[in-house]
């Protein structure tokens, strides 16, 4: 799928475009994480407000003009569309975006400030993806995979870069999972970068996409959603993700849409930090005593993505 080189390429290519996001220790707290050691990694605040600028923008600036002429298309449960609306707002193309009807609403309003071209498919990612993927094969604008695209990938992994750029010493890093992208890209960087490492991914328990799999083997196809957070909502990772990450992960956390929502509530009154459900993820796994730490484990939580579900 991808290697450390890959990502090193994806951070001189995207160095300018995206932002260093910053990391601040999870202190001072009313309602602490005692005794954990945690470092927040505060990626809503880049552009766009998630991770998903980081692949949108390096996938995009390998495109010539010539595979873009026809525009930009892509699915998405709400963050990646935004990431690719804002690059194809600066790049100067035409960006369409399907979007399943479980979008949060300002998501929605903040893609059409991109000047994007949204259209609402389906209940879950893998219908909106369908028609996105119709969309591409009659028009031709170029497609653009929110999280099976090896250069999307790469682009996700630059933030596990940032970690370790940041926290050298950090032990263990939580993060949420949607289509698995993310979680790909950072832990191919950081394993690679320092193999004692522990990554942990959380999804929600309503769509438990690379649990599932990780459980049976293989990929599988999950026979519903019923999770509301549309941005972690995927039936099926992709089969090379799958194959690359495997043995990457080091253990999977399910939490509850309440336990994010509250999460979040968390990160508002704590920090002022307004997270969508999945940039509330991490916290909600820290905060449901499911994980077991060493005295001294210095952890990282990400919060991955904005939004004004805890406002």
């Amino acid at each position: 799928m991808i290697t450390l080189e890959d990502v090193l390429a994806a951070r001189t290519r995207i160095k300018g475009k995206v932002r260093h996001t910053p990391m601040m220790p999870a202190t001072q707290m009313r309602n602490g994480l005692a005794p954990l050691d945690v470092t927040l990694k505060i990626e809503s605040l880049q552009v766009t407000g998630s991770f998903k600028a980081r692949g949108a923008m390096n996938k995009v600036l390998t495109l010539s003009p010539k595979q873009i002429a026809k525009g930009l298309v892509t699915a998405s449960g709400g963050n990646h569309g935004l990431a690719m609306a804002r690059t194809g707002y600066v790049a100067g193309v035409k960006t369409t975006i399907y979007l399943p009807s479980s979008v949060v609403p300002d998501k929605v309003a903040k893609l059409r400030g991109w000047n994007a071209d949204v259209q609402i498919v389906g209940s879950v990612f893998d219908e909106a993806n369908e028609a996105a993927l119709a969309f591409a094969r009659e028009t031709g604008a170029a497609y653009v995979h929110p999280f099976a695209d090896p250069l999307v990938v790469a682009g996700q992994g630059t933030l596990g870069l940032e970690v370790l750029d940041d926290m050298p010493d950090v032990d263990t890093v939580l993060i949420a999972i949607g289509g698995g992208g993310l979680i790909t890209g950072m832990a191919t960087a950081m394993k690679a970068k320092k193999p004692s490492i522990r990554i942990i991914g959380i999804e929600p328990v309503g769509a438990p996409t690379l649990k599932a799999s990780l459980d049976a083997g293989h990929v599988v196809t999950l026979d519903a959603v019923t999770t509301k957070v549309a941005t972690m909502a995927s039936r099926r990772t992709d089969e090379a993700l799958f194959a690359h990450v495997r043995d990457k992960i080091d253990d999977m956390i399910l939490v509850s849409d309440e336990e994010m929502e509250e999460a979040a509530k968390s990160l508002w009154f704590e920090f002022g930090l307004a997270t969508d459900l999945s940039g509330a993820a991490s916290l909600a796994a820290l905060r449901s005593g499911r994980m077991s730490f060493r005295p001294g484990e210095r952890i990282c939580a990400l919060v991955c993505g904005a939004g004004a579900d805890g406002v």
